[in-house]
């Protein structure tokens, strides 16, 4: 996992033209989001990371599915087996661009109160992860 570290203060210019490119992690285990949270976790388990990406049935990148937000789903439906990834990602969450300088994405994920943003292409599909330290 490639962690970012996110000093308060102002930017120097070297650090404005740094992309997301330069320093997220390839894009890792990817699921399609009609997986049940009981699956998603065991593929999480199995592939030992803590996120994983969630697509959708012509394979875009709907989102970011945490080890934490499956627990809590495990715990908060009467039947986990049942719950499936749309129903916790829900609409498209935010995404970047490998092009988007690391400025502006540590902007986004302040402002989205997230701590890791799929990286995709053009055309939707998962490139990546961006995970940033605080």
């Amino acid at each position: 996992m490639t962690l970012v570290q996110v000093q308060p203060g102002p930017v120097s210019a070297a650090a404005v033209r740094r992309t997301v490119a330069d320093v997220m992690e390839t894009a890792g285990p990817q699921v399609c989001d009609d997986m049940t949270v009981e699956v998603a976790l065991a593929v999480m388990t199995s592939a030992r990371t803590g996120h994983l990406l969630v697509c959708d049935d012509s394979g875009l990148c709907v989102g970011l599915v945490a080890q934490a937000q499956l627990t809590a789903a495990q715990g908060s439906y009467a039947s986990s087996d049942m719950v499936q990834l749309r129903d916790i990602v829900g609409h498209r969450g935010p995404v970047t661009s490998p092009v988007t300088t690391m400025a502006e994405a540590a902007r986004m994920m302040r402002n989205s109160h997230v701590n890791a943003l799929p990286v995709v292409d053009e055309h939707g599909s998962a490139l990546g992860v961006l995970t940033l330290a605080h």
